[in-house]
Order: structure tokens, then sequence, then C-alpha cells
């Protein structure tokens, strides 16, 4: 069974802006405190995650790093490998590769990308990737891909993908190392992803990859202060991937393109230390291997809001460390 651990996203541009030093900074603080990963996105032509990690490695020791995620369309999978391998060499064993299609607008208006069937671009993808990496060579002529190289030496590397939707989260249960959730409530999770990946590994006989739950977090006393904070700072109801999920979690207004209360108390850590240490335990209860959270800042005092949302992610961290460590 796969280690469960807390982690928390930077990048953020809300926090941080696209600044890179401010970023090494973050992740550097996040060691410090015990946080045990840092998950980073890159997206249009914002900051690229799997450099910021690259200039994170010399100045860290054991932090794990997670690109969750990083897209697919503008890089061919062998390019995706070799810089992987660069990574890997620069921090070893901390490495955990993150990838997706994107969605349709950023793809086709940024990259000027063909953006059709998605599903099967990933499949192919994620086959050439994981081969490549993680055997040292790969044939294969698919639909979408094709590629026959080799690398000189296989690289440990888990190789996951982005998921949303039932068939998403089967193929990542067939044929990914894990599968990256972004504002899925837990209900859905435990009802729809957990169910759909258990199925499809055990069609493709293998073991369940783990399940990372990604979403906003928020220490904060005051509920209406946290949901304005969300409404501001996330606008992923705007995309209809997003609204297809979280309609099909129950919420139709969705489709409408704001967040609901409702919505946002169910995808939202959020509420005092007690209360947001119930809520990642629940999330681990469910199936849920690993939580990577996004500090969001509520209130007239944004940075001591993220500093007692970092604390408290810190301390669950650093208590699941010990607890792993006490069972070797």
């Amino acid at each position: 069974m796969s280690e469960k651990r807390v982690g928390i996203m930077v990048g953020d541009p809300v926090l941080l802006g696209p600044n890179s030093h401010a970023v090494l900074a973050y992740i550097e603080k996040a060691e410090n405190m015990g946080i045990s990963a840092a998950w980073c996105t890159t997206s249009r032509a914002g900051l690229d995650a799997l450099t910021l990690f690259a200039g994170a490695a010399g100045r860290t020791r054991q932090i794990l790093f997670g690109t969750a995620i990083v897209t697919s369309f503008p890089r061919h999978p062998v390019v995706m490998a070799q810089q992987v391998q660069v990574l890997n060499e620069l921090a070893p064993g901390r490495i955990r590769l993150g990838v997706g299609t994107g969605h349709r607008g950023d793809m086709e208006e940024t990259f000027g990308a063909d953006f059709r069937s998605p599903l099967g671009h990933l499949g192919e993808y994620l086959y050439i990737l994981k081969t490549l990496l993680q055997e040292g060579s790969v044939d294969f002529d698919g639909r979408y891909y094709s590629s026959h190289t080799s690398i000189e030496t296989p690289v440990d590397v888990p190789v996951m993908a982005s998921a949303l939707q039932p068939k998403s989260f089967e193929l990542c249960g067939a044929g990914a190392d894990g599968a990256i959730t972004w504002v899925c409530p837990a209900s859905y999770l435990r009802d729809v992803a957990l169910p759909a990946m258990k199925a499809a590994s055990e069609k493709a006989d293998r073991p369940m990859p783990p399940l990372i739950y990604g979403g906003p977090a928020c220490v904060h006393d005051n509920p209406d202060e946290v949901k304005a904070a969300i409404r501001e700072q996330l606008g992923h109801t705007r995309l209809v991937f997003y609204q297809r999920m979280l309609a099909a979690a129950g919420f139709p207004e969705a489709f409408n393109g704001t967040w609901s209360d409702a919505m946002i108390d169910a995808v939202t850590l959020s509420g005092s230390e007690s209360q947001v240490k119930e809520q990642i335990e629940e999330l681990f209860s469910i199936g849920v291997t690993e939580i990577m959270a996004c500090p969001v800042a509520a209130g007239s005092d944004q940075e001591a809001s993220v500093e007692r949302t970092l604390g408290l992610l810190a301390e669950v961290s650093n208590s699941m460390a010990l607890y792993q460590y006490k069972k070797i």
C-alpha cells in the first residue's frame, strides 16, 4: 500500500506571481516546515514545473516533487522523458511525474494543438513515457504518437495522469502510476473515481495505483471570507470538464459557471485546525492516498491566513511521517 502524505501546491500565481525565485523560496520553506511534497502545474505560458524543480533540487534535501500537471500536447513523450532523466539525477528518488492533456481552450489558443480524442492521446502518451522511462526502451506506433528509441538506464519515476471523469479514472487504473484529481468532492472520489480505478486495475491484472486529492485549503474561522476567496481565486467552474464532474457529483448548478456555497464546502479543506484535520482524515479513510492542498489566502491579513494553513498542513504532514517511521 502506498504511503499516505500531505503536500502543497506551489507556483500559485495568486500567492507568488510569475516569480521563480519566490516559488523556490516557497519550496524551501515547505521542506523546512516538514511538508512532505511540493506539487506544481504548468499551464499556458506560465512557469515550467520541471525547470522549477530542477532549480529546487539543489536547494532542498528530501521534499518530494510532483507535477500536477505538465500538459502533453506541447511536448512529445520522448522530450518529456529527456527532461525527467535530468531531473531524477538532480533529485534522485524525489520525482513524481504527472501529465495530462489540459483543456481545449488552453491547448488550441496557446499552442494551436488539434485537441481531439484527449483520452486516446493520453493513453498512448502514458504508454510511451512509462515504457521508455521504466523499461529503458520503447517500440510503438499508435494513432497519435510513435516512438522507437531507448535510454541508457531505466529511471524509477512514477508516471501519473490527471483525471476528472470515469473514463480517465479507468485509464489511470489500467495504465498509470497514479490519478491526480482537482476540486473533486470526496463523495465523487468515493463513489465514482475509486470504483472506476479498482475495476480497471483488476481487469489489467495490476495493483490499483494511488489516488491524489487536489483542492484548495484554508484554515480560517470566517466561512464567508473563505467562500469569497475561493470565488475570487478559482475559476474552474467556467471549464466544461469541471462543470460536468461537479454536476455528476450532485451539483448541477456548476453549469451556471460560478461557485455555489455547497460546491465550495464540498471541495475545500476549510475551517478550524481541528475541522481541517477531520476533513483530511475523511479523505484518507475513503481511499485517497495523498493530499495535494493549495493554500488559499482569506480575510484582510492574507499572509497570516496562508501561514496558518501552512502550519496546519505541516503539523499533519509531520505527524504522518512520524507514524510511518514508527511502522518501519
